[in-house]
């Protein structure tokens, strides 16, 4: 079991982390003019609105994988409009709030298997949910400012 010495950060402290990035995503999507979100891309990358929806496959299903054993992912990466995108955005924002109390803090150092191929210690599973929205979002920043349209401050996660 983890102890004040031995924990890097508190749960509560990773979520509240991890909420930032995801109000900073969140506004990204909505800085996308909707007939682009799932239609622009640049060198062949994959427009914003496929990297949201895979954001969205990713955080709330390894959490409730974590608390349930249940890695079945529910959300379909298909396009759709931009007011759907935020909305589901919002929901899993919902869900993720929900679910965290329910992980004990000492299951944050075990080695787990997510989704049936992914194993690590499950706070470095959390991370890389985390890291691959920072570099998909910075995809984001670079697709709103070939739009020529300004995007929200990169340090700005309130």
């Amino acid at each position: 079991m983890p102890t004040e010495s031995t924990r890097f950060i508190a749960p509560d402290a990773l979520l509240a982390h991890w909420q930032g990035h995801r109000r900073l995503t969140r506004r990204v999507i909505d800085a996308f003019p909707d007939e682009k979100l799932f239609s622009f891309s640049v060198g062949g990358m994959r427009p914003f609105g496929a990297l949201a929806m895979e954001m969205l496959t990713m955080a709330v299903p390894m959490v409730r994988g974590v608390v349930s054993g249940d890695w079945s992912i529910s959300t379909k990466r298909d396009p759709r409009a931009k007011q759907e995108v935020l909305q589901l955005w919002d929901e899993s924002t919902e869900q993720l709030n929900a679910l965290w109390p329910q992980i004990p803090p000492e299951r944050f150092l075990e080695t787990l298997t997510a989704f049936g191929q992914y194993t690590d210690v499950l706070h470095a599973l959390i991370l890389y949910v985390i890291d691959n929205e920072i570099h998909h979002r910075g995809q984001g920043y670079v697709y709103l400012r070939a739009l020529g349209i300004a995007p929200p401050a990169f340090y700005d996660r309130s």
